[in-house]
């Protein structure tokens, strides 16, 4: 059997480009490489496209744009290329793509922006597609569409840039109380994510996440909360790793606590009662199907420690595959290897 060529597509304009190239590192290390053709496509801070070709510790390190390992290369959108267009000599050549990996977090990437490059393009990509994808990077919109499909979630509130600073604190403290967290509608690994715990704290709190989103979303904070996470993998099936938890060195599980703070654990089986952990598995299953998701997702979970009720936090349809994040341990933990979870991962890609 001829190999597939995968292109591996990291980096990004986004706040989580930094964690997208670690990723990718880990991804490269553990792919088939009997099986598939690696192609690596990297995007720079500034949206710059390059074929990467050198080593995956300078990868790891973010320090993959040294001039002797990259060319210019980009997704061609025309259907008869169905790959790439790279600079040589030159001059752009096409290289034929069977599938990509796209392995970006946050916006243009998680959003439904690339995966609909990717549609105009034709080419099979591991995840959700558009709609899927931009559902569930708006946590607004997320919202409302899982409290359409009955999924319990806390309660939670919508602003705009621009809102009224006066009316927006009373609208809080009148409908969820203190305290409460902030956040961009448009964001992931929890930047500019604020606990606010008086209502004197709540404007820095807004101008933070205004600054990476014109729209923001607070909600209520759950009383000692016990933060839980399921690794869903499917297209029409899913099967489902997990719970596991999180133990955050911070108050919450912030971008520090999550990649520099070595004092954060991560348990692969959650301490909770293997009912509630059922019914966690069953609530990210229904979350997954309403919300059209495809490939996979880590879904988060709060469970209030004392009444152990559980609330969705959020699903994150292209999850952290560094060698510290919890979907492929998870996945690992349920049978698989990690190679084997890329290649499913890419078998459901083409499979779609």
């Amino acid at each position: 059997m001829s190999k597939k060529t995968v292109a591996l597509l990291f980096g990004g304009v986004s706040s989580e480009h930094e964690v997208s190239c670690m990723s990718a590192a880990s991804v490269l290390e553990n792919i088939d490489k009997e099986k598939y053709d690696v192609v690596m496509l990297g995007i720079t801070k500034s949206g710059n496209w390059f074929q990467y070709s050198g080593p995956v510790e300078a990868l790891k390190k973010c320090e993959w744009e040294r001039s002797e390992y990259i060319i210019p290369a980009f997704i061609s959108p025309s259907r008869a290329t169905h790959g790439m267009l790279y600079e040589r000599l030159g001059r752009f050549e096409s290289r034929r793509i069977d599938v990509v990996y796209p392995v970006l977090h946050g916006r243009n990437g998680e959003d439904g922006t690339m995966q609909g490059l990717l549609e105009i393009a034709g080419i099979p990509y591991v995840g959700s597609g558009v709609l899927a994808s931009a559902d569930c990077m708006d946590k607004a919109v997320c919202h409302t569409l899982l409290e359409a499909a009955g999924v319990p979630q806390v309660k939670w509130l919508e602003f705009h840039r621009g809102c009224d600073a006066a009316a927006a604190e009373k609208a809080v403290a009148e409908k969820l109380g203190w305290p409460v967290f902030v956040k961009p509608a448009n964001a992931g690994s929890s930047v500019g994510i604020t606990k606010v715990k008086e209502p004197s704290a709540l404007a820095g709190a807004f101008e933070l996440a205004f600054a990476s989103d014109w729209k923001i979303i607070v909600e209520e904070a759950v009383r000692d909360p016990i933060e839980v996470e399921c690794a869903v993998l499917g297209n029409d099936e899913c099967s489902v790793g997990g719970p596991g938890e999180i133990i955050p060195a911070d108050e919450f599980y912030t971008y520090d606590a999550k990649y520099h703070n070595d004092k954060s654990e991560v348990l692969l089986k959650a301490r909770i009662a293997p009912e509630k952990a059922a019914e966690v598995r069953e609530i990210a299953v229904k979350a997954y199907k309403a919300l059209g998701c495809r490939g996979l997702s880590r879904v988060d979970f709060l469970i209030e420690r004392e009444s152990g009720r559980v609330f969705l936090n959020e699903p994150n349809t292209l999850p952290g595959f560094t060698s510290i994040s919890m979907y492929p341990k998870l996945m690992v933990d349920s049978g698989m290897t990690y190679a084997g979870l890329i290649d499913r991962l890419l078998e459901l890609a083409l499979e779609r």
